[in-house]
């Protein structure tokens, strides 16, 4: 149980914290280098200003990833993978792996 939430078993509770269309999605852009708001906004072509700021806000929340608001003029924020993100990218790594081999066979 988190947050007052049951959970069937930890599978449900994982996907709970990135699933949905979009959270593996800005998860999965985050791994190699913090990416502003904008830059996010370019490379995931079909999500929503709300969305977006939804997905981040969740993401930050769940500890994921980390908001920091640079020092310039005018003000920038950046995201990144905190500890705890980065301890998904296995994970992530390998549904990586498993979809291109699933894509090459055709599902079978």
């Amino acid at each position: 149980m988190l947050d007052g939430t049951y959970f069937y078993c930890p599978v449900d509770l994982t996907l709970s914290v990135i699933g949905g269309r979009w959270k593996g999605l800005v998860f999965w852009n985050l791994k190699d280098e913090p990416k502003r708001y904008g830059e996010l906004k370019r490379i995931l072509v079909g999500i929503n200003d709300k969305m977006l700021s939804q997905v981040l806000k969740e993401l930050e929340t769940a500890s994921i990833i980390h908001r920091e608001v640079l020092s310039a003029i005018p003000p920038k924020t950046q995201y990144s993978l905190t500890p705890e993100g980065r301890r998904l990218l296995p994970v992530f790594r390998m549904m990586s792996e498993w979809g291109s081999r699933y894509e090459q066979t055709g599902g079978g």
